[in-house]
């Protein structure tokens, strides 16, 4: 080991990148090339034709991963925002391809006609997550704690995905959280996932008149995040990596690094002096170690991660790693709130999810039932 080389810079990508690289090659083919060959054929075109569709849609996630990984340019920007598209785009076009495979099977409709519902079933999903995406909703979280002894109100925002998605884009987020009038906000990692994002893109965050607290993700760790912090410093955003600050005096926000390694809240709480008098917010950003900060007396923990799968049939994969997906879960008097995420990685497209803006309104004990109630702006309500 180079004694030059941080633990941050050591651990920039996880030892199982390879293997994901791998079953990611491996699925080109049902959401690639399979798609794009039987539309083909049932829309009776050339073999020409049928290359020039086939080779740029197959090599698309190579293109955008690879080639255009950091550009800025606004045209190579342009394409690595198609090709992500097309991702998102494959799983839906796959799915209703199934569907029509056995209506041609059956008789009930040609195969032209079989490609052209395909295709157009297929775009209006996408249109619709797209929209879903670019607009995020106000999610409200409401329960009681007899350990503050006033009003709490703050918002989480998570998973923004900076570098992916646009200064405009974040500009639009902080005009809803401002609008909101928290008490502080809370960014629960992967607010940025590129190199080399400006300052001034980032500018917005100035805008809030109220304290920002700051742990980062897993995206943070790949890019260069040693300028990310100092960006964010320069900001005026307070960072919490293994350390905790009183808000005020019955609200303690405490913050861990990410990593990928299931014992890292515990093995990183213990560094930090819980205050077991006041309420405390622990914001993590993977829903991990949940068991940990109940038993150190974390009465909210705030995460976001998973995105919950983003786009169907996704989130039946991210189920099988994470036993906390979405939403808000309760041990003891201890509460872990996982949100979807506020902005997108890879396709700007929601299917079976939306984008979330999640804020919390925490009053003084006023009974004894402690429920939870969640809902959205459009008034929906649901208790735990």
């Amino acid at each position: 080991m180079n004694a030059a080389e941080t633990p941050d810079k050591i651990q920039r990508r996880p030892p199982g990148l390879r293997i994901m690289v791998a079953i990611f090659l491996a699925v080109h083919f049902p959401l690639f090339v399979y798609p794009v060959l039987r539309l083909c054929h049932w829309l009776d075109l050339t073999p020409l034709v049928t290359a020039l569709l086939l080779i740029p849609i197959v090599s698309s996630q190579v293109v955008s991963r690879w080639l255009l990984r950091d550009v800025k340019q606004p045209l190579a920007r342009g394409l690595r925002h198609t090709s992500d598209f097309l991702l998102g785009l494959s799983p839906i076009v796959l799915m209703t391809l199934l569907v029509f495979e056995f209506a041609v099977l059956l008789g009930l409709v040609d195969v032209w006609s079989a490609a052209v519902m395909v295709l157009g079933i297929s775009m209006f999903i996408s249109i619709v997550g797209l929209l879903f995406a670019l607009f995020p909703v106000v999610k409200k979280v409401a329960f009681e704690s007899s350990l503050l002894t006033g009003p709490l109100r703050f918002v989480q925002i998570t998973d923004v995905h900076i570098g992916s998605r646009s200064k405009a884009f974040l500009d639009q987020v902080i005009r809803k959280v401002r609008a909101l009038q928290p008490e502080f906000l809370c960014i629960t990692g992967d607010f940025i996932d590129a190199s080399g994002v400006l300052e001034e893109e980032l500018a917005v965050l100035r805008t809030l008149e109220c304290p920002i607290y700051f742990t980062i993700g897993n995206h943070e760790r790949y890019e260069d995040l040693d300028k990310i912090l100092a960006r964010m410093r320069a900001l005026g955003v307070n960072i919490l990596r293994t350390n905790a600050i009183h808000h005020r005096q019955d609200v303690q926000v405490l913050g861990i690094d990410d990593r990928d390694d299931s014992n890292q809240v515990e093995q990183e709480l213990v560094k930090i002096d819980v205050d077991r008098q006041a309420f405390g917010i622990l914001l993590y950003h993977r829903p991990k170690g949940f068991e940990a900060a109940a038993a150190s007396g974390v009465d909210l923990m705030i995460s976001g991660h998973t995105h919950n799968g983003q786009i169907f049939p996704f989130n039946l994969v991210v189920n099988r790693v994470f036993d906390r997906v979405v939403g808000m879960y309760q041990l003891g008097r201890a509460r872990l709130y996982v949100s979807q995420g506020t902005g997108t990685w890879g396709p700007v497209m929601r299917v079976g999810t939306r984008s979330e803006i999640t804020l919390f309104e925490i009053e003084p004990i006023s009974n004894q039932s402690g429920n939870v109630k969640i809902k959205s702006l459009d008034g929906k309500v649901k208790c735990r």
